[in-house]
């Protein structure tokens, strides 16, 4: 029997143990990157996170907006009147409106 010999069924040769380390390394890292707070995951969850920043200052701008347009309306009745002859069609006691339509051409 020669030095390099090993009995078959008593514990593991320095090549299978490397193998095993090697396996355990691959399982490892393969957990990281894909598992529940993985890698691809963190990278997923930040940019989900940028996105809803950039929606949450959009929607500040809007309120910001908004809340100039209520007061704007509480404070000057001229606003209100502006409104109501846009949206409303409305007009003063008095006033003539004249409504052009264009013809279409011949």
């Amino acid at each position: 029997m020669t030095a390099r010999t090993v009995s078959r069924g008593r514990g593991w040769t320095s090549r299978q143990a490397r193998y095993a380390i090697l396996a355990a390394a691959v399982l490892g890292l393969a957990i990281e990157f894909f598992g529940d707070r993985g890698l691809v995951q963190v990278i997923e969850a930040r940019r989900e996170l940028a996105s809803l920043e950039r929606d949450v200052a959009r929607l500040r701008d809007q309120n910001r907006a908004l809340q100039r347009d209520v007061q704007r309306l509480t404070d000057d009745p001229s606003a209100i009147e502006e409104l109501a002859r846009r949206d409303l069609g409305l007009i003063r006691p008095g006033e003539v409106v004249f409504i052009l339509r264009d013809r279409p051409a011949r």
